[in-house]
């Protein structure tokens, strides 16, 4: 985790999940971990892809770690996706490879009550709580109900009291403990399940009511994105925008057509880049569009709803990596490869640039 050495003694929770979106009760349980729990900081674990999820609506890593970021606003809370560091898939590898890597830290795991009845799906899920003390909080229809599931029965000897909660991150696992805390209702499901979804294809027939019409066609819109792009691209060229990069995700995205990532030299230009935009964007009749991070102006999200834009200081933008992260997800934009030099010699070449390797795909 940026920032973090490797010989921290900090008592560190960590929540790990799709985060497909963040939301209020992610930053409850993290809150609620802090105080009750005596940690120091929680980090949020993004995952690339839950082995045990479909692929169907979930939205891309990066745009889950910024609007993950959108939610923490928490000086102890960290969110990144070190899943892609460390290349593992599973939360039991995530975990020891973290454990691995800052040995004295006191590492707890977080997760609803909810979670306690799944457990027992996960792979190694025995090993997982002989490797890091576990912290399970309430959750609407999930109390003391899910006790009774095999995962915390197979344990049932290892559980610590409530009133015990604070020594959890001190114990050897195995160790865990329930937490009857107040509630929270917000659901990543029940958001996505109202969340309006825009169909994938464009200009497909909808079977009419009465079949002598042949069906209706759905307007192409693809005209129409294709020029909010272009405004899109003259608002940043005309704010000296720097390293302009347009992903296209059509056909590998629900949420958008085209992200753009861009750069700024300053904080306060990152942020006039994107207050421009959003009044060009306005201008042109788009209507209200929402604009995240201006606060500390590293890193400025505008959802332009078929266009997402990204505008970042220099420094962040080469941290965080957002087309790397799409490249390692297969659907970041290609790079140009460099043309073979000619050599002296006839016939011959030197300094033929191979593409990078693969790495493998985190999920």
């Amino acid at each position: 985790m940026p920032g973090v050495p490797r010989d921290t003694t900090r008592r560190i929770g960590l929540l790990g999940g799709s985060f497909n979106p963040a939301h209020p009760g992610h930053r409850h349980i993290s809150l609620e971990a802090l105080k009750r729990l005596g940690l120091d900081e929680v980090w949020w674990l993004v995952s690339p892809q839950n082995p045990l999820k479909s692929g169907d609506g979930m939205e891309p890593l990066a745009t889950r770690v910024a609007r993950a970021r959108q939610v923490a606003q928490h000086p102890r809370i960290r969110v990144d996706a070190p899943e892609l560091a460390l290349g593992t898939r599973y939360t039991l590898d995530t975990v020891r490879a973290l454990r691995r890597v800052y040995p004295r830290a006191r590492f707890v795991w977080l997760m609803g009550a909810d979670i306690l009845p799944q457990l027992v799906d996960w792979a190694g899920w025995r090993d997982l709580f002989a490797a890091i003390p576990i912290a399970a909080f309430a959750r609407p229809g999930w109390g003391y109900a899910a006790l009774a599931s095999p995962a915390p029965r197979t344990f049932a000897r290892f559980r610590l009291d409530a009133e015990q909660a604070r020594n959890l991150a001190s114990c050897e696992p195995p160790a865990w403990c329930f937490i009857p805390s107040r509630l929270d209702s917000h659901s990543a499901t029940a958001i996505r399940a109202v969340r309006p979804r825009r169909p994938k294809a464009k200009g497909m027939t909808i079977s009419d009511q009465n079949a002598s019409t042949g069906g209706r066609v759905l307007p192409d819109r693809r005209k129409a994105t294709d020029a909010l792009l272009k405004l899109v691209r003259r608002s940043l060229e005309d704010d000296k925008a720097e390293d302009v990069v347009v992903i296209d995700l059509k056909g590998k995205s629900a949420f958008a057509d085209y992200m753009v990532i861009a750069s700024g030299r300053s904080n306060r230009q990152v942020v006039a880049i994107a207050d421009h935009l959003a009044e060009r964007l306005k201008a042109d009749g788009q209507g209200y569009t929402p604009v995240e991070g201006k606060q500390g102006g590293d890193w400025v999200l505008v959802d332009a709803g078929d266009v997402v834009v990204h505008i970042f200081r220099p420094e962040p933008r080469a941290f965080y990596a957002l087309e790397k992260m799409w490249a390692l997800e297969n659907e970041a934009a290609a790079k140009p490869v460099k043309k073979p030099r000619a050599t002296k010699a006839a016939g011959k070449t030197a300094g033929t640039t191979k593409p990078p390797a693969r790495r493998k795909k985190a999920s």
